[in-house]
């Protein structure tokens, strides 16, 4: 069999175990390549307006891989990925988006990963899959927890200092260029399939670098500190994607090696409405709000990266001076 697995939303934390998990089974994986504009401007035509930009652009990568002939395309219905936590509502009803608005869409393997509670459910579900497609229940679940340590693997990757986009390639054999030090270090947060899409993201990664800014993203944190740092909050937050991101800036604005944060989010995402505003009220350190759209121009975003970046180096000299009175009533002082 030959699957297909989109490069959008959790493709960019999941698709080593995904791959993994189907390779065991002995399928075939196809993934459509990296974002285009034609690939965006079909998705951005098919999908409902009211969806997010990242959505629109799952919907440019299906297309994509319903006209290479795949048997399946792997779309899960992502409820929730931990327990007592759950996902944006609108990765439930993705599969069923599809089927109504893609006519001849390959058949969709749409597992429903939900773990909120335990393990219980995703397993019985990986038990009807594998009796709906003719396999044996017991060699579905080991493929599936053997799965899981490429998820690890990834994870320790990404905290040696890189990008969940760049700890793919690493993780498939490509070679990848080490990140170096900047002059500046920025906090990136954002959702994972915003951040390391270039196009959604307008190179957001490779702009701050060549800035000379370094950047920090969650990925290469201590997922235990980020969730401790996170429980300072008087209620927990339900959202993982959003109480990550919680964490993560409580700890970098703690960081004295930090000089600011970025917030990347997409116009409509209403999860990101509450998080980033939380962020902002609880941060001290310079704080950015960055929000794209298919409409966002790339001009306008370097222009405002730019003027941040200038900003913190300004901040950084400022307290590096001497603050002496104009007055002189300090010159003399002993």
């Amino acid at each position: 069999m030959r699957v297909g697995i989109p490069r959008g939303l959790f493709f960019y934390h999941f698709y080593p175990q995904w791959k993994t998990f189907f390779n065991r089974l002995d399928w075939e994986v196809t993934t459509s390549p990296p974002t285009n504009k034609k690939m965006a401007g079909g998705g951005i035509l098919t999908a409902v307006s009211e969806a997010c930009f990242p959505v629109k652009v799952l919907y440019g990568h299906v297309l994509e891989l319903a006209g290479r002939g795949v048997d399946y395309i792997f779309m899960p219905r992502l409820v929730s990925i931990e327990q007592r936590s759950y996902i944006c509502p609108k990765f439930m009803g993705i599969p069923d988006m599809l089927r109504a608005q893609i006519p001849g869409i390959p058949p969709l393997i749409d597992l429903c990963i939900d773990v909120s509670r335990n393990e219980g459910n995703l397993y019985r579900e990986l038990d009807r899959w594998a009796k709906k497609m003719g396999l044996r229940p017991g060699r579905v679940r080991k493929a599936w927890n053997d799965s899981t340590r490429a998820t690890c693997e990834l994870e320790a990757i990404c905290r040696r200092g890189y990008t969940l986009g760049e700890g793919i390639a690493i993780w498939e054999g490509k070679t990848a260029v080490e990140p170096g030090p900047g002059d500046l270090t920025v906090g990136v947060l954002g959702h994972c399939y915003a951040l390391n899409d270039p196009l959604i993201s307008l190179g957001l990664f490779e702009r701050l670098r060549e800035m000379g800014a370094a950047v920090v993203t969650s990925e290469m944190l201590d997922p235990q500190k980020i969730e401790a740092a996170a429980a300072r909050l008087p209620k927990r937050v339900f959202w993982t994607v959003g109480r990550k991101m919680v964490g993560t800036a409580l700890m970098l604005d703690e960081d004295p090696e930090v000089d600011g944060l970025i917030y990347l989010t997409c116009f409509g995402c209403g999860p990101d409405s509450m998080i980033a505003r939380i962020i902002e009220h609880r941060v001290n350190k310079p704080f950015m709000l960055l929000t794209v759209d298919e409409h966002s121009g790339e001009a306008g975003v370097v222009t405002r990266l730019e003027a941040f970046c200038d900003m913190l180096r300004r901040k950084r000299r400022l307290e590096l001076a001497h603050n002496l009175s104009p007055y002189g009533e300090f010159l003399y002082s002993h």
